[in-house]
């Protein structure tokens, strides 16, 4: 049996607006939809419901893939809550299949959307020509999944230095202006490579 559609749940609109042009790209022939929330909170607070209705229509050719931003928690801690609340509804999740047919899937992005913007420099200057092209070589923004302070923080830091978004970050507009600029083989970032891997895979089931 192979897998004909994906539903993907993300934390906030950015990553959906980012996603939804990323995902034809990496599922192919599948089809899928994404759903956003307002904020991190949101989403732990919803996923426990929204899993559980899962549970009880999910046809057997459909996957479903959590996406959650690790922000400062502990990346065991979260994988953990989110693994249990797959547990707690009876939802196989890959972790927990050890190799066999899994129906969820969660992961992170280490430790929010835009590392993903510095793992692929080159899309951002395609988008944002004016940028500084030497950002990867700076130790701070080297390991894109280990930007401290605040990955958005720094991004917007960065436009704004180069004349973009002076009035702070619109996180929806760049999602979408750089997304439609990425090379998914390009990237990188580990979490955004674990997640593309992982999209590659339940494509090929």
């Amino acid at each position: 049996m192979s897998i004909e559609h994906v539903e993907v749940i993300v934390e906030e609109p950015s990553m959906e607006a980012a996603l939804r042009i990323l995902l034809p790209r990496l599922l192919g022939r599948l089809s899928f939809e994404v759903y956003s929330h307002q904020c991190k909170n949101e989403m732990l607070a919803q996923l426990p419901n929204r899993l559980r209705g899962y549970q009880t229509w999910l046809p057997e050719d459909w996957r479903i893939v959590v996406v959650v931003d690790r922000d400062d928690d502990d990346c065991r801690d979260i994988k953990d809550r989110l693994e249990q609340m797959a547990s707690d509804v009876d939802l196989i999740t890959r972790r927990a299949a050890g190799g066999q047919s899994y129906v969820l899937v969660t992961r992170l992005a280490i430790e929010e959307l835009e590392a993903w913007y510095f793992g692929d420099w080159r899309a951002v200057r395609s988008a944002y020509p004016k940028v500084s092209e030497t950002i990867p070589r700076k130790a701070a923004y080297r390991d894109t999944d280990s930007i401290r302070g605040g990955t958005w923080e720094a991004f917007e830091r960065v436009l704004k230095k180069a004349g973009y978004f002076r009035s702070g970050l619109r996180k929806i507009e760049a999602a979408r202006t750089i997304a439609a600029h990425w090379d998914p083989d390009r990237n990188t970032s580990k979490s955004f490579q674990v997640l593309r891997d992982t999209l590659r895979e339940i494509a090929a089931l």
